[in-house]
């Protein structure tokens, strides 16, 4: 027996949350756990956008071939404008690459083993809390994993114990910070926030690793990639995941990227060269559909003004969801309770609400979301808000 002494571990909480969901026969159902943008009917669409080009693909395609080890070079140039911005000097002077990923998780174990094989020694520090799946990643790859305060057990952004915890860390660590709509929390940095964090990266000549999952979900496209770019005009090194799960909606066709900015066009060559040997022993080349579909976009201005239009709408609705439940909650006398929610930014939102009260939630109200308290509110709806705010309402009595 060869496998005989292998056992079971617990499945994904998130993934077992989707399968009780569905499991649940109440038509008045809440699904807050997945972190997946839904539109008013609970679906999560294909933006028009992506529907004109994947049109366009399939009457143009000849060929299904493999694409090379950094993968489309269009949606690579293109997604490196989208992050750091057309006029960036970096791209002027060629000193920022993109490596075409399967999705920004991709992206996130491709800088896990950089770090791990071309910077042996250095730790990775990680915001607490986090997307539990950086935790596994960098460990994975063999990094010391090390945490910084983020938001404490008063539900409050602690960037006084942040800051403090990066000044002690090892000089050349790595430090990885959400450029925007933290997840799990929903609590962003401010630009005073972020300058104070750029100071001590720079005094603790630490190595930012910023995760760009969301841009377009907190305040904008542009202004989502405002401390990305910040940091990539004020440090001569870099590394930035940046997703196309949320923002394109193409979740299940895995595109992402990793950015490296580095001091120098001829430093570049030699870091994608170590990229390019790392991912050819990770997943060999990466999948093309949703990086053409990105390309297709942003390289047609048309298309490009439609996208934009989407995802300012899918901003809207999340902003509009936010400030509706803090408004439900009102005449339940909890809109100062949860008032952070209407201040925090994209998806996710720490409640606040205990593991006990998210039970009661899920066993009497069929609401569903992570044992954390940590809620999607993008999968609200904004018809049922008031069943929703009785609902909390009920398990906070």
């Amino acid at each position: 027996m060869h496998f005989g002494a292998i056992g079971r571990v617990p499945g994904d909480p998130i993934l077992g949350l989707m399968e009780a969901y569905a499991k649940d026969s109440n038509p008045q159902k809440f699904d807050l756990g997945v972190g997946v943008f839904k539109d008013e009917q609970g679906l999560t669409p294909i933006p028009a956008a992506v529907k004109h080009a994947e049109q366009r693909l399939l009457d143009r395609q000849t060929s299904k071939s493999y694409v090379g080890g950094h993968g489309d070079a269009d949606f690579g140039r293109l997604i490196s404008e989208l992050v750091l911005g057309n006029g960036s000097p970096l791209l002027a002077d060629k000193r920022v690459g993109a490596t075409q990923t399967p999705g920004g998780t991709g992206a996130l174990r491709l800088a896990a083993e950089f770090i791990a094989h071309c910077l042996p020694g250095r730790g990775i520090w990680l915001s607490d809390p986090t997307w539990p799946i950086h935790e596994t990643i960098f460990a994975t790859a063999g990094l010391k994993v090390s945490h910084y305060p983020y938001v404490g057990t008063d539900n409050r952004l602690n960037v006084a114990g942040m800051l403090e915890a990066l000044e002690a860390a090892p000089v050349g660590d790595v430090v990885l910070l959400h450029a925007c709509c933290h997840n799990p929390t929903g609590f962003d940095l401010s630009q005073n926030d972020w300058r104070a964090v750029l100071e001590v990266v720079r005094r603790r000549q630490l190595l930012p690793l910023i995760d760009f999952a969301y841009q377009g979900f907190g305040d904008g496209l542009e202004e989502d990639a405002w401390a990305v770019r910040l940091f990539a005009s004020e440090l001569p090194e870099l590394l930035i995941t940046s997703s196309c799960s949320k923002n394109f909606g193409l979740y299940r066709d895995r595109t992402g990227a990793l950015l490296v900015c580095t001091h120098d066009a001829e430093k570049l060559l030699d870091v994608r060269s170590q990229l390019a040997l790392l991912a050819r022993n990770l997943w060999s080349t990466p999948p093309d559909h949703g990086a053409a579909v990105v390309a297709e976009i942003l390289g047609d201005a048309m298309l490009k003004k439609l996208w934009s239009e989407e995802v300012e709408a899918m901003r809207q609705r999340i902003a509009e969801l936010r400030v509706g439940l803090v408004e439900a909650l009102a005449p339940h006398g909890l809109s100062e309770r949860f008032a952070h929610i209407a201040a925090q930014r994209g998806m996710f939102s720490y409640t606040g609400l205990s593991p006990e009260q998210v039970r009661q939630l899920r066993e009497r109200h069929s609401v569903y979301m992570v044992g954390t308290g940590r809620a999607n509110i993008a999968g609200a709806d904004a018809a049922r808000l008031g069943a929703l705010a009785a609902a909390i309402a009920d398990v906070c009595r």
